[in-house]
């Protein structure tokens, strides 16, 4: 039986080689769940984001997420520092969620 980890990746191709939808990488315009367009909105105003992608891995019943983000707030931090401060944002959509896969990006 595969895992749900292998299902994704053959799955999703593009997301396991670490190379997000195009579409979706540099400008989120349309969500597919609200708990996406909260976690964007949030995320948004609190780390003016160069680049955020925010996704519904459930199935869009709002268990799973996956976050990609970078923004210069993050720059001269260790990673886990980086994941805490969205941790922190997130906080109240986190008590609710089963699960978040989170990658934070301090841009060069």
């Amino acid at each position: 039986m595969l895992s749900l980890a292998l299902t994704r990746r053959i799955a999703r191709p593009q997301l396991a080689a670490g190379i997000p939808a195009l579409a979706r990488w540099y400008s989120q315009k349309t969500f597919n769940t609200d708990g996406e367009r909260v976690i964007y909105e949030k995320l948004t105003e609190k780390f003016k984001p160069s680049e955020l992608q925010v996704e519904d891995v459930s199935g869009g019943c709002g268990t799973f997420y996956q976050i990609v983000i970078a923004s210069d707030e993050f720059k001269g931090l260790p990673l886990v520092k980086q994941q805490r401060l969205v941790n922190q944002t997130l906080k109240e959509e986190i008590q609710g969620i089963h699960g978040l896969q989170l990658k934070t990006i301090a841009p060069k």
